[in-house]
């Protein structure tokens, strides 16, 4: 059975969902883009079918491999106290170069999303509840992050550091 149809942020922008998440066996409508389970996945790849990968998905080397063909990858999030995505998404970003959408899924809260979004996160489906206003505005909660994030390589304090010297060489 089809999942009920969530606001959708992708980019900084709300969207029409043009994908839909379905359960493991569940039928696919006819000339529908999905969100299935990775085995799903695994079994049927296609430029509109996506896998949906479970926080518990161990990302080794050869599904990272794998999934650089999806055209997007959904990870659950069953608990928004789960934070075993986020590392999914980073690992994704980081270390295997996967440069497609990274959309969170399940219980995603607006509290989450600018940490979602320094981890490698650009697409968020969130919990039915959510505002998107208030989702959209948490995206640029703080102007500054101190730590390295997908978004930015460097820590703040690299960042001031080169800054300053770039002030004494034009002084």
């Amino acid at each position: 059975m089809p999942e009920q149809q969530r606001s959708l942020i992708v980019d900084g922008s709300v969207v029409p969902d043009e994908w839909t998440r379905l359960d493991a066996d569940a039928e696919r409508p006819a000339d529908a883009a999905v969100i299935v389970p990775l085995a799903d996945w695994q079994a049927a790849r296609g430029p509109a079918v996506a896998p949906l990968l479970a926080s518990d998905t161990e990302l080794t080397r050869e599904l990272a491999a794998e999934l650089l063909e999806a055209p997007l990858i959904a990870i659950d999030f069953p608990k928004f106290t789960d934070g075993r995505g986020y590392s999914i998404a980073r690992l994704l970003r980081e270390r295997h170069g996967y440069a497609g959408q990274i959309r969170a899924v399940g219980d995603v809260l607006i509290d989450q999303l600018f940490y979602m979004s320094r981890c490698g996160f650009n697409a968020f489906s969130l919990r039915e509840d959510q505002i998107v206003e208030d989702a959209l505005n948490a995206l640029d909660t703080f102007s500054r992050s101190y730590q390295p994030g997908t978004d930015t390589g460097e820590p703040l304090f690299r960042r001031r550091m080169r800054e300053a010297a770039r002030q004494r060489d034009v002084a």
